[in-house]
């Protein structure tokens, strides 16, 4: 039996192995890849002490810092998902699509999530060619451009501020009414280089061998209508990767797991959760790697 099984290798699982090593924590990691989401950025520029690294090879590092540590206490099971938690008296069985099922006393889920992809004609083709999921990793690579960030979330808006800083100018787009909070929305109308449209659906997104812009319909005349821009950043939503506590843990109507953000304890004694499957409310790597560490840090005076 494991003392501690953490599912998922982006940087919540990953550092929450290296702590659960310091610690001397009998661990098994499981994962299908190494990295999380930020694997498909070019060049990500806030990874504290890391003034530029590409996704994968931040994927790289957190794979072999985690071996670097792993000595005889951490073992690493890899390609493989986690499919069931089962419950026992003892502590819980996760079984994995390897057909193997391993014991354990304790649990950390660190399965991340995945953006909500924009469905619009060319969005696929332009993806890493000016079109983005990252304002945090890509946004500085568009400054003094003209760009795009579609959705009306909180999430859109926050991306919007942030590029204000370094672009021409930010137009977002929204396919209904604006749904962040009013205070932001007002704050950066006030902005001469910010334009919001509402009731905008895009269609498609246009360029060559980089993105040159998008058409849009206005969903309350119909008419198509096209805008010129030197990058898009899509913010329509996470879909946390979640289906495998579907029915374990307290969810979120959204599907992210609901945590103590004190402890990352979940609705069931044992388990422990970090990183952007949860309800946090920012989804960074730096934010994801502490909390790693602090669920570690919890689950060690439980277990011991």
């Amino acid at each position: 039996m494991f003392d501690l099984i953490i599912i998922g290798a982006g940087p919540a699982g990953s550092a929450a192995a290296v702590y659960a090593a310091r610690k001397r924590l009998r661990t098994l990691l499981i994962t299908k890849e190494w990295g999380g989401q930020s694997t498909v950025s070019d060049d990500i520029q806030n990874w504290i002490g890391t003034p530029h690294i590409s996704g994968t090879d931040l994927a790289k590092t957190f794979e072999a810092h985690v071996r670097e540590y792993a000595s005889d206490v951490v073992d690493v099971v890899s390609p493989a998902f986690a499919t069931k938690i089962e419950k026992t008296d003892d502590g819980f069985i996760v079984h994995t699509d390897t057909e193997k099922a391993y014991e354990t006393r304790a649990i950390l889920v660190a399965v991340g999530s995945e953006r909500r992809k924009l469905k619009a004609e060319g969005a696929d083709t332009f993806e890493h060619k000016g079109l983005t999921y990252c304002a945090s990793c890509d946004g500085p690579l568009f400054s003094g451009r003209d760009v795009v960030v579609i959705g009306g979330g909180n999430a859109g808006f926050e991306t919007a501020a942030q590029l204000l800083a370094y672009t021409n100018s930010v137009t977002l787009l929204d396919h209904g009414e604006f749904v962040a909070d009013p205070v932001t929305v007002e704050k950066l109308q006030k902005n001469e280089k910010f334009t919001g449209i509402t009731h905008a659906e895009t269609t498609k997104v246009l360029g060559d061998t980089f993105v040159t812009g998008i058409t849009y319909q206005d969903t309350n005349t119909g008419e198509e209508k096209e805008l010129a821009a030197g990058g898009i950043f899509v913010e329509i939503g996470l879909i946390p990767s979640t289906d495998i506590v579907r029915d374990v843990l307290e969810l979120t109507p959204r599907g992210a797991i609901v945590i103590d953000p004190y402890t990352q304890t979940t609705s069931v004694e044992g388990i422990w959760a970090a990183g952007d499957c949860t309800n946090v409310h920012y989804h960074q790597n730096n934010i994801a790697a502490g909390d790693g560490v602090k669920a570690i840090e919890h689950m060690y005076s439980y277990l011991r």
